[in-house]
C-alpha cells in the first residue's frame, strides 16, 4: 500500500493546488485587462504560493531582509532544490517578481497564460534568444521590477549547488543592476524530485547583501558569477553539510 504522503498528495493536495491556480490564473488573466504593468497579476501569484505552503504544511522562515531597499530593482539569484521553490520565494520576498523559466510551463493551462500575460519570460533552453531575453529584461527594469531567476537550471537531487549558467550575470552587468543571492534550504526534503509525494517541513530563505554588478567588466562575469554560487552554498547546502558531518561521527 502507498505510503500516507503519496494518498494525501494525490487525492488531497493535488486536486487542492489545481483549485487554486484556476481559479488565481483566472484572475490573474481578467486583472490583465486593467493592470498591464501585472501589479495585480503578482498579488494573484502571492496568494496562489501563499495557499500552496499553507495547504502543504510548508513554514519559511526568512533572514536578511533588512538587507534590501524596499522598492528597488534587483536580480534576485537562487538554488533550486524543489518546485516548491517558487511559491517560497514569491510568497516570502515582498517585491514585485518576474521569472524567466523554461518554457515547458508555458504548456500548463492557466500557469502558462498566466506567466505569459503578467510578463514573465518563458526561454526555450535549446534555442535561446540572447537578444530577446536582454531586452525584455530592460523594459521590465524600466518599470521597477525585479527579477528571480534560477540558474542552476535544473533542480538539485541531493541539495548540493549544481553549476550556474553564465548568462545570469551578464544580464545583470548590462542592466547595470545589483544581485541578491539567495540560499533556500531544506525545500527538496518537501517533495523529493521524481517522487509523487509532498510532506511537511521548515524551510530556510536566507537573503544575503547586494553585489554590485554596475561597472563589471564582461571579461570578470565567469568571477562574479562563482562568487555567487559560492555565497548561496554557503547557507543552501546547509542540511547537506550536517548529513555529512553525522556520517563522520558514527
Amino acid at each position: 500500500m502507498p505510503p500516507f504522503h503519496w494518498w494525501r498528495t494525490v487525492f488531497f493536495l493535488i486536486p487542492a493546488i489545481s483549485v487554486y491556480t484556476i481559479l488565481l490564473g483566472t484572475l490573474s488573466l481578467v486583472s490583465g485587462l486593467l493592470d498591464r504593468r501585472g501589479h495585480a497579476a503578482h498579488a494573484c501569484a502571492r496568494a496562489w504560493s501563499w495557499l500552496i505552503l499553507r495547504t502543504t504544511g510548508v513554514r519559511v522562515h526568512v533572514e536578511g531582509l533588512e538587507r534590501l531597499e524596499p522598492g528597488r530593482t534587483y536580480v534576485f539569484v537562487a538554488n533550486h532544490q524543489s518546485i516548491y521553490d517558487i511559491p517560497i520565494v514569491f510568497a516570502s520576498l515582498p517585491f514585485q517578481l518576474r521569472i524567466i523559466a523554461k518554457a515547458s510551463l508555458g504548456r500548463f493551462p492557466f500557469l502558462g497564460w498566466h506567466l505569459r500575460r503578467s510578463g514573465h519570460m518563458l526561454v526555450d533552453r535549446s534555442r535561446p534568444d540572447r537578444r530577446g531575453i536582454f531586452g525584455w529584461a530592460s523594459r521590465l527594469m524600466a518599470e521597477g521590477l525585479s527579477l528571480i531567476v534560477f540558474p542552476e537550471g535544473t533542480r538539485s537531487a541531493d541539495g548540493r549547488v549544481g553549476r550556474f549558467r553564465g548568462g545570469l550575470v551578464h544580464l545583470a552587468i548590462d542592466a547595470g543592476l545589483p544581485l541578491v543571492p539567495l540560499s533556500i534550504c531544506g525545500s527538496r526534503h518537501v517533495m523529493l524530485k521524481n517522487r509523487l509525494a509532498v510532506y511537511p517541513g521548515r524551510v530556510r530563505l536566507v537573503v544575503h547583501d547586494p553585489i554590485d554588478a554596475a561597472g563589471v567588466a564582461a571579461n570578470d562575469a565567469r568571477t562574479l558569477n562563482e562568487q555567487v554560487r559560492d555565497l548561496i552554498r554557503t547557507e543552501a547546502e546547509c542540511d547537506v553539510v550536517d548529513a555529512a558531518a553525522a556520517d563522520r561521527v558514527a
